[in-house]
């Protein structure tokens, strides 16, 4: 592997500090020989052992990514990329500031980016309708790859990434980090170890989407590669709401609620914790077998997500897993005193709530039990971007990798489409089809704008 060495933001660069070194050590007659703990690197990986990194996307989610990954000293950044031009320059400075050069390059376009050499892995945090172009052309250029989650766009192009990485051989983590959360794990183990008696029902509650009033068309500034953003996405005229970034003044980018870019958080929220309800119920690697439910679409505005919505999912285990948006959640029947959001795991003899704040279950004497060696143990990673890191130098395998992300996918699409279609879906997980349905089929597909494609 292509490996480079960092430093900590707060020393001296590792050049200036060899520079003074050697004028010191010629000045005293000795030779200058530099133990790696007088660099402050005791400990960290040799240089040809760094997994060197760019990062494709630097928005909110981008930058907080990067900033993980550069924090641990078996990585290397040395690129980013964006279409918007401040967005990248920031990333940049972020970058050269952190280690104390200049030598982060900063590109518009990813595949410039990921056709560099030196590259062993990427990070992909672009808007979700970008997801599954970049992460191909990863798999093309055989880099290693942490992608955000949804894998966006359509459930074939998710088939699609699926064949490629598979065939590719390269390491891939979906960005559902809540696989390497230890409250998240242990309420599985506790559901999958029977200590809620038969699972019966699951519960699983995610914010809705927000609306935007229709915008008038604006110039596209120059700063911004606009066609470069759009990408496979249909034409639409510009405006500043369509592809903001997050800012800290108008909070998350409206982008999220337009179809034509993020299936809404039915899809972008709800895959973390739809991953985790079948994490639970044991068919992380397959899904259900009937889907339907209904939901409410905005009419006339620039956003058209679904901001409110309830779907059951009927597993082939006799499970129904009914997924919501928050509000409608802490209205269900079924649903434990004082939550909503988050997943609820309802069993025959009791039950447990996850969620990334809270840990809760009746009888409480769960919260403490003690799984022994008969109990189910699921795989144990307590920090998803090392888990990335690790899988990649053949230490362990990724906490989220292609198949089980596919399904998670799956999931959302298939409830985007019943809510849309208002009719009971059938579906079967082996040959991930409808059945019966070529109008549903359709819609596990959609047409990318020219000349991009699969």
């Amino acid at each position: 592997m292509r490996y480079l060495r960092g430093t900590n933001a707060r020393a001296v660069s590792r050049r200036r500090f060899l520079r003074q070194a050697a004028v010191l050590a010629g000045a005293a007659g000795v030779p200058a020989v530099i133990p790696s703990s007088a660099l402050g690197l005791a400990g960290a990986a040799a240089p040809s052992n760094r997994v060197v990194l760019g990062c494709v996307g630097m928005g909110i989610q981008g930058m907080g990514n990067m900033r993980t990954f550069r924090g641990n000293t078996d990585v290397q950044v040395v690129a980013v990329c964006d279409v918007h031009e401040k967005q990248r320059a920031a990333a940049k400075a972020s970058v050269d500031e952190y280690y104390d050069n200049r030598d982060c390059a900063a590109y518009k376009d990813f595949r410039e980016l990921i056709g560099r050499k030196d590259l062993d892995a990427v990070q992909i945090t672009t808007p979700d309708h970008w997801h599954p172009l970049v992460a191909l052309e990863a798999t093309r250029q055989r880099k290693h790859m942490y992608c955000e989650k949804p894998v966006g766009w359509s459930f074939r192009a998710a088939q699609a990434l699926r064949k490629a990485v598979l065939d590719s051989g390269v390491v891939f983590q979906f960005g559902t980090q809540q696989r390497s959360g230890g409250k998240f794990r242990f309420a599985c183990e506790l559901v999958r170890s029977g200590k809620i008696g038969q699972l019966k029902s699951i519960l699983v509650g995610v914010p809705g989407s927000w609306t935007c009033p229709k915008q008038p068309t604006e110039p596209v500034p120059k700063e911004l590669d606009y066609d470069l953003w759009l990408g496979p996405a249909p034409e639409a005229p510009y405006c500043y709401q369509r592809c903001r970034p997050w800012t800290e003044k108008e909070g998350w980018s409206v982008w999220y609620s337009i179809s034509d870019y993020c299936m809404g958080m039915i899809g972008n929220w709800g895959v973390h914790h739809l991953d985790i309800a079948q994490w639970g119920n044991g068919t992380e690697l397959s899904g259900p077998v009937e889907v339907e439910g209904t939901g409410v679409f905005p009419k006339d505005m620039l956003t058209d997500a679904a901001t409110s919505w309830q779907v059951e999912n009927r597993y082939a285990n006799g499970v129904v897993l009914t997924h919501m948006d928050d509000a409608t959640a802490k209205k269900h029947p079924l649903q434990a005193p004082g939550y909503g959001h988050g997943v609820l795991f309802i069993g025959a003899e009791g039950w447990v709530h996850v969620d990334r704040s809270v840990l809760d279950a009746q009888p409480k004497s769960l919260l403490k039990l003690k799984l022994g060696p008969n109990d189910v143990h699921l795989f144990q990673s307590d920090n998803h971007h090392v888990n990335f890191i690790d899988a990649i130098k053949g230490r362990t395998k990724p906490a989220a990798p292609i198949d089980i992300a596919v399904r998670t996918d799956a999931l959302c699409h298939l409830q985007q489409i019943a809510i849309k279609l208002r009719r009971k879906l059938r579906w079967d997980p082996a040959q991930e089809s409808f059945v019966g349905d070529d109008e549903a089929n359709r819609m596990l597909d959609r047409p990318m704008r020219a000349p991009w494609k699969l």
